[in-house]
């Protein structure tokens, strides 16, 4: 039987070390099977250069998943390598399956400096040298002492590296270029080439590298039996590495995963899953500015075109909705949060309907207390009941009205009393004559979301008026 899946992303920027992420999924799992959860994105689970209050992405060492003492703590933020493993281990006995989150662009946190000689570039055109080459000092040195050579004897040094933004010696901000490197092609052109992004950028030109990180995946694959990868930054990273990474690790297990590459251009994306040989979905990061903008344009958004041109619409099978997330949080650098009252409508869009894999996010499920968010979880369990129980079969658009638009599903005979029909409004409240097909027809409806009590009769040609309120969305399902 086809089921609806449905990602969702454990956890959130603000989330502290006494909060045992590791801990809380674990006890979680059994729950997140019943709201129908089939996916979880965990966040990395290595050690960071901010040890136990980093949140991952400031990677510094790939072998220790909270084992050994370094910077500062032997678990990571988010608990212990023990308690890693038995999340995944709970959320594989309810049937969830795992991706984890990846980061293999930069690493931070160094041990040691190293004198290297480097141009520094011009920060908006990073293929333009600022000065002649010079001898800067880099931390560029991973000795890993304390693992002591547990998992992996390797040790990261300049020569595995493009570049860095800071010369000690000089105490200097800035982007340099080791000399003899490039910046590598095949990424973003933002900047003129956006291969730097942060700390000590990884050489994805250097055989020893690659090879050094293909038998970290496989170790990693092997190690904690997760089943897909999120992959951050990769709009930062060598395309033709990153489609080679993953074949290669395909050939360890079939996984999936989902690529972060951040930008709102569709071209863009369509251009990077065309480098990547269709292999890595994207996040569909050009429908999250669009729910973002409907959310604050006071009712004036166009709601007809709210998928335009998304990676939804152009490439469905490649692309993972999503509300927001943590990087979108207040506070963090792509601030851009869905204002609350859209919050409603903006998951009716992606996880009631047929396309994408939808992306539910740990924030707007528990909310965010650090910035003082409250939870949606009544609001999301009753959509993510309609997507297990209802939104199934054909879908059909009323995308005709300026502020009110509205879809059916026409529900399917593998899932008795299924279908649907979404409307909603970002401007006044209204009515749309829908027809919902036989399967539906001669039916009394009610509203699944409680937002309006009176019911709708679909008489025999399977016609009906359904409402809903001002700023508002109505899910109507068979009584």
């Amino acid at each position: 039987m086809k089921e609806n899946r449905i990602l969702m992303q454990y956890f959130e920027w603000y989330l502290r070390p006494e909060d045992k992420l590791w801990q809380q999924v674990s006890r979680e799992a059994e729950n997140l099977r019943k709201l129908g959860i089939t996916d979880v994105w965990l966040p990395p689970a290595y050690k960071g250069a901010g040890g136990k209050y980093d949140a991952g992405y400031s990677a510094y060492d790939l072998y220790d998943l909270g084992e050994f003492n370094q910077k500062g703590s032997i678990e990571t933020k988010y608990g212990s390598k023990d308690e890693y493993l038995q999340a995944i281990n709970n959320l594989h006995q309810n049937n969830i399956k795992i991706y984890a989150d990846i980061v293999l662009n930069h690493k931070i946190g160094a041990d040691e400096a190293e004198m290297v000689y480097a141009s520094e570039e011009e920060a908006q055109n990073r293929n333009k040298d600022k000065t002649l080459p010079h001898k800067i000092s880099a931390w560029t040195k991973y000795n890993f002492t304390a693992r002591n050579n547990k998992y992996s004897s390797f040790k990261w040094n300049y020569q595995h590296f493009n570049g860095t933004d800071w010369d000690e010696s000089g105490r200097k901000n800035g982007i340099f270029r080791f000399s003899g490197k490039h910046w590598d092609q095949n990424v973003d052109k933002e900047n003129g080439n956006y291969d730097y992004l942060m700390g000590a950028d990884v050489d994805f030109n250097n055989p020893i590298v690659v090879e050094e990180l293909k038998k970290w995946g496989k170790w990693y694959l092997e190690f904690t039996n997760v089943d897909s990868f999120r992959l951050d930054a990769v709009k930062h990273i060598k395309s033709l590495f990153m489609a080679d990474w993953i074949s290669y690790m395909r050939k360890i297990k079939p996984l999936e995963c989902v690529g972060e590459y951040w930008s709102r251009n569709l071209d863009t994306l369509k251009w990077y899953i065309d480098k990547t040989n269709s292999t890595i979905p994207l996040f569909d990061v050009p429908l999250h500015y669009n729910l973002y903008e409907a959310s604050n344009s006071h009712g004036n958004y166009d709601l007809p075109r709210i998928f335009e041109n998304t990676l939804v619409k152009e490439m469905p099978n490649l692309a993972v909705t999503f509300v927001d997330n943590h990087d979108t949080e207040p506070g963090q650098a792509l601030c851009s949060w869905v204002q609350d009252w859209f919050k409603p409508l903006a998951y009716a869009l992606i996880l009631l309907r047929k396309d994408g894999l939808p992306c539910v996010f740990y924030g707007d499920y528990y909310g965010i207390a650090f910035q003082k968010i409250n939870p949606k979880k009544e609001m999301l369990e009753k959509m993510l009941n309609l997507r297990k129980q209802y939104a199934y079969g054909g879908q059909i658009d009323y995308f005709d009205h300026h502020n009110i638009i509205a879809w059916v599903r026409t529900g399917d005979d593998e899932h008795p009393g299924s279908g649907l029909v979404a409307i909603m409004s970002d401007g006044p409240g209204g009515g749309k004559t829908i027809n919902v097909g036989q399967k539906l027809a001669n039916t009394l409806f009610y509203d699944y979301t409680g937002n309006i009590q009176e019911t709708v009769y679909v008489d025999k040609d399977g016609n009906g008026i359904f409402y809903c309120n001002g700023g508002s969305v109505s899910v109507w399902v068979k009584k």
